[in-house]
């Protein structure tokens, strides 16, 4: 998307007060609407959860693990007009009516010359795909693993400070590169805390 692109902008009550640029949205530090996706997945008796590895060419988080499908929604867009960022990074067709709704989650991340502050739409997907069912947006999207969703709980609960991933990687020359490896909080995108601790709690409420 374009730093150009127009996002509805907020006042601390979610009340629209306006629109601007994504770069202004940034800069100044407005409240804006995004769309969250998490896929998660039952193998046998274990749920798994599916994150997305940022392209190393984003301009923010590049190489991190980060929520399955997620974006920003358009001035013109309504919450339910987020499913397209699922089809459009990761290549699964998901109706709106496919989601369960987990609720709206703020919060603010600050960094030198960077506000975010998000209004998050966080819907769950209880996915049925394999990894071959993954088509990716590759200048968005270079990756996707998987989970034990009870590992990624007590990554977040401070428990463990390690968890196992496994799933692929789209390499530079377009190659699929399987990955197995061993990931601290490091490797994620550093949504806050209180903010992964309250999706992982909501996500309990539709796992059980």
């Amino acid at each position: 998307m374009g730093e150009q692109e127009k996002l509805k902008i907020f006042d601390e009550n979610r009340i629209q007060i306006g629109v601007a640029s994504r770069s202004d949205v940034h800069k100044v530090g407005y409240w804006h609407e995004v769309f969250h996706c998490w896929f998660i997945s039952k193998d046998q008796e274990n749920d798994y959860i599916y994150l997305q590895l940022r392209s190393k060419n984003k301009k923010d988080y590049p190489n991190l693990l980060d929520i399955t499908a997620a974006g920003h929604l358009l001035a013109d867009e309504t919450i339910k007009d987020g499913v397209r960022e699922i089809k459009e990074e990761i290549g699964i067709d998901v109706t709106f009516e496919d989601l369960v709704k987990l609720g709206e989650i703020d919060y603010c991340v600050v960094k030198e010359n960077f506000i975010d502050k998000e209004l998050a739409n966080v819907f769950l997907f209880r996915s049925e795909n394999t990894f071959d069912d993954f088509v990716l947006q590759e200048e968005e999207v270079s990756g996707i693993v998987k989970a034990k969703f009870t590992d990624f709980a007590k990554l977040w609960l401070s428990e463990t400070d390690e968890i196992e991933v496994n799933g692929f990687e789209i390499n530079n020359d377009g190659n699929k590169l399987i990955i197995k490896e061993n990931v601290t909080r490091d490797k994620f995108v550093p949504h806050q805390m209180s903010f992964y601790k309250e999706v992982i709690q909501k996500m309990h409420e539709h796992i059980k």
